[in-house]
C-alpha cells in the first residue's frame, strides 16, 4: 500500500511563513496530480493547490501570490510553502496523491496525509 506523511505544520503570527512537506512512499509506480487540501471548522474541505507531474500547478484564489506548491518526483514528495499568512488560512492541511500503484498500475486511486494543523493567530 502507499502511506502519505506530512509535516511542517504549526503556530505562526500574521504575516509569517510554513513549509509543509509530504513524502509519499510504498509500492508506487507513478504519482499523477498531488495536492493540498484544507478543512476548517464548520467548512467544507477545500483544495488549496496542485500540481500535476509535468510541473502544472492550480491554486485557490486566496492564495494566489502566497502559497507555492512544488514537487520532488526523485523523492516522491510534494511542499507547500506559505507566506504572508492570514488568520483565515488557520485550518486542518490535507496531502493528498493521485498513485499508480506497483502491482496494480492500470487504475489511479488517491491516498491522503494523515492531515497537519496551521494556525495563524496573533
Amino acid at each position: 500500500q502507499v502511506q502519505l506523511v506530512e509535516s511542517g505544520g504549526g503556530l505562526v503570527q500574521p504575516g509569517g511563513s510554513l513549509r509543509l512537506s509530504c513524502a509519499a512512499s510504498g509500492s508506487i509506480f507513478v504519482i499523477n496530480t498531488m495536492g493540498w487540501y484544507r478543512q476548517a471548522p464548520g467548512k467544507q474541505r477545500e483544495l488549496v493547490a496542485e500540481i500535476t507531474s509535468g510541473g502544472s500547478t492550480n491554486y485557490l484564489d486566496p492564495v494566489k501570490g502566497r502559497f507555492t506548491i512544488s514537487r520532488d518526483n526523485a523523492k516522491n514528495t510534494v511542499y507547500l510553502q506559505m507566506n504572508s499568512l492570514k488568520p483565515e488560512d488557520t485550518a486542518v492541511y490535507y496531502c493528498n496523491a493521485e498513485v499508480l500503484a506497483k502491482l496494480f498500475p492500470a487504475i489511479a486511486r488517491d491516498y491522503w496525509g494523515q492531515g497537519t494543523q496551521v494556525t495563524v493567530s496573533s
